[in-house]
């Protein structure tokens, strides 16, 4: 079965960018997207695959989502965070299979001045992590656990022993 789509899928606007890709993610693009002469500072927040959850160690890490849905609520949060000072902002998330220490997502924005910016990255990665339809599959070396795309959440528990070839097989 084929990726439900290659490349980016996005839905942008003059000063918002919301994608989504199966490939590795491009950290200095994103930057560069929202980089601007009016702006005195980018903040860019980088998510990476850690390699343990609650003390059990994770051996692979899956994201899936349907991406018109969750693109449509990512460009809403882009939009809600919209200041007059928000130059830019770009949120890009990464699907299917993230290998240990890889990217999962990079939130890039511009402002004026540096405390504008952490503030919002910091309230957009909590939107993101709570409203955006985005699961993630934790596999452990005795089973997996499907959760929602936020921390701490509680997910339920898939002991199948599937082989790390085939976990992304209905995404491809």
């Amino acid at each position: 079965m084929e990726r439900p789509f290659t490349g980016i899928k996005s839905l942008e606007t003059p000063s918002t960018y919301a994608a989504l890709t199966y490939d590795p993610l491009d950290i200095s693009a994103a930057i560069n997207r929202v980089r601007s002469p009016k702006a005195g500072a980018i903040v860019t927040f980088i998510g990476t695959t850690r390699d343990n959850f609650q003390g059990k160690q994770i051996t692979t890490l899956e994201y899936t989502s349907y991406p018109p849905l969750s693109l449509q609520t990512l460009s809403k949060i882009l939009t809600s965070l919209s200041t007059p000072s928000l130059h830019s902002i770009s949120v890009i998330h990464r699907l299917g299979i993230v290998p240990i220490g890889e990217d999962s997502i990079v939130i890039s924005l511009s402002t004026p001045h540096r405390a504008e910016a952490w503030q919002i990255a910091q309230e957009c990665l909590e939107l993101v992590k709570e409203k955006v339809e985005i699961w993630k599959r934790e596999w452990f070396a005795d089973g997996g656990i499907w959760r929602a795309n936020r921390d701490g959440a509680e997910g339920v528990q898939e002991t199948e022993d599937v082989p790390v070839e085939f976990l992304e097989q209905e995404d491809r």
